[in-house]
């Protein structure tokens, strides 16, 4: 826990730093929500195919899932969404020639099991 996915039209894909967001994202959102920096984990999925509106290819699109453990105000939650939003608008370049609607859901993870396999 966290779990993050974030999903992005592929064409942003030189545009867009992952590896630095999520190591932005990490310790900043650690402090936020007192979870060790180890313990999140940030994948990436590039949509070769997303339609967004009426289909026209100036629209691209970011979407962050955030999956937290229950217990956190709701304040909290805001501030995480606000943290993620920013941090990928921070780490998405210029210049990718379209609109680009960037989103970010904070929700609780229902059910959660763990296990640290050792080296």
């Amino acid at each position: 826990m966290p779990q993050i996915t974030i999903e992005y039209s592929a064409v942003l894909a030189d545009l867009f730093d992952r590896r630095g967001f999520a190591l932005a994202l990490h310790p900043a959102a650690s402090e936020l929500i007192g979870s060790a920096p180890a313990d999140f984990k940030t994948r990436f999925h590039a949509l070769d195919e997303v339609v967004i509106g009426d289909g026209g290819a100036a629209e691209a699109m970011i979407h962050a899932d955030v999956a937290i453990m229950p217990g956190r105000a709701a304040a909290v939650k805001e501030r995480l969404g606000a943290l993620t939003l920013e941090t990928l608008c921070r780490f998405l370049g210029p210049g990718s020639g379209r609109n680009t609607q960037v989103t970010v859901e904070v929700r609780d993870i229902a059910d959660y099991h763990k296990r640290v396999l050792p080296q």
